[in-house]
């Protein structure tokens, strides 16, 4: 700026001083034309530092019309410039079609992967990492996945459970195995010897107990003199041992029929009804007098300080954070189908910013212009754009130089 308007000062000094200096040799040919050049050169000069000037300020401070347009004319020149951006350069069309160029996501991906690596980055996910886990409130959460685990249980249906239940158990044959296990259990308790006199007292008590008339309460009445309870309970327990050894055949019928009941029982559970709602009233106050509030707060206080521990470890980032981000990356990368997919709702998003704070740019510029004095900003639109019109002056005088010249030469050839 400061070159330029100092060759625009010594063109105009040049022209002042040639005219004056060929004052006295005007009745030579040679001073006539420089003459000529030298005082249209000035005349040039002249009228171009006024018109540069009068841009800015009054020429010479002296306050003529049509001077200083720029400050008088702030206001339009602020409202211009903010149409031209809004308008002509930053459209919203110009905007959005220079961020459609751009794959955002690649971009994103990109400065991630390289900035996973850099200590920084790594020091600041260790510690948010590591704040965020001691931050978790066990006293708060526990309460909160009690309510959840007794909504899931008190909302599973009761009859869908046990008709799965029973078909899993018709399925792998677990209904003659516990048959198996009844009749064994059975069986060992038979043979002991305390069970024996159990069964004998019982028998004998059931003896003494029958009620019958005539003939046949005679005979009860004999038989039972007849027999003690350690002979009724050799009786009952030579007869169940001897049941139980034949319902662990395979071939035995009476075993067969009673699978055949039980797996009829099992396979049609869902469809008794009354029992189904018994069970389902169980369960449900089963589950709302069941306080599990303690365990989940010892369950959860001991994972937190695993997983405290975990990410304390050096190796946390490089063998837990990292690999899983990279990953992550790698999977996305590798789907087309979801670039496209985010991509799209990238630049939808950006689209729909641009669309709502377009207008934000203008009022943006607005608001720093209007910060600035008006000798500020005069001055800095001098500054940027003066240079190129601090050549107009120079122009001016060195064309009005060459063109007096040729008017000049144009009088004597005419005159």
């Amino acid at each position: 700026m400061n070159t330029s308007r100092h060759l625009a000062a010594i063109s105009l000094a040049i022209m002042g001083v040639g005219f004056l200096a060929m004052i006295p040799f005007q009745e030579s040919l040679v001073g006539k034309l420089l003459m000529g050049g030298f005082e249209a050169g000035l005349v040039g000069g002249l009228a171009d530092w006024f018109a540069v000037t009068a841009l800015f300020r009054h020429p010479l401070g002296i306050p003529i019309p049509h001077t200083a347009l720029l400050p008088k004319n702030r206001d339009k020149v602020t409202g211009a410039l903010i149409n031209m951006l809004e308008n002509d350069w930053l459209t919203k069309e110009s905007i959005m079609e220079k961020f459609k160029q751009i794959p955002i996501l690649e971009k994103i991906i990109e400065t991630a992967e390289k900035g996973l690596h850099s200590d920084a980055v790594k020091n600041s996910i260790h510690r948010f990492s590591l704040e965020m886990v001691r931050k978790i409130d066990v006293e708060r959460f526990a309460p909160m996945i009690e309510k959840e685990i007794k909504d899931m249980l008190l909302s599973a249906d009761s009859s869908d459970l046990l008709q799965k239940a029973g078909s899993h158990i018709l399925e792998k044959e677990y209904d003659s195995a516990a048959f198996d296990y009844v009749l064994q259990e059975t069986e060992k308790w038979a043979a002991d010897a305390e069970a024996k006199m159990v069964l004998g007292k019982l028998g004998k008590q059931a003896i003494d107990t029958t009620e019958a008339d005539g003939l046949l309460k005679f005979a009860i009445q004999s038989f039972s003199n007849m027999i003690t309870e350690e002979k009724v309970g050799t009786i009952l327990q030579s007869f169940i041992l001897k049941r139980m050894k034949n319902l662990q055949q395979d071939d035995n019928r009476y075993r067969h029929m009673i699978l055949d009941k039980l797996r009829k029982e099992l396979g049609s559970i869902s469809e008794r009804d009354a029992l189904m709602a018994e069970i389902q009233s169980w369960k449900d106050k089963m589950i709302e007098e069941m306080n599990v509030t303690g365990q989940i707060k010892g369950v959860l206080a001991k994972s937190k300080e695993r997983l405290v521990a975990e990410i304390e470890k050096d190796r946390f980032m490089d063998d837990m954070v990292i690999p899983v981000v990279k990953r992550f990356f790698d999977e996305i990368k590798a789907d087309e189908g979801k670039v496209t997919a985010i991509e799209s709702w990238l630049h939808g998003k950006i689209a729909e910013q641009i669309d709502r704070n377009h207008s934000k740019i203008g009022k943006l510029v607005k608001e720093n212009l209007d910060q600035l004095d008006t000798e500020t900003l005069i001055d800095m639109m001098e500054n940027n754009v003066g240079k190129d019109l601090q050549w107009i002056r120079v122009n001016g005088a060195v064309c009005g130089f060459l063109i007096g010249i040729g008017l000049t030469i144009f009088k004597f050839i005419v005159l």
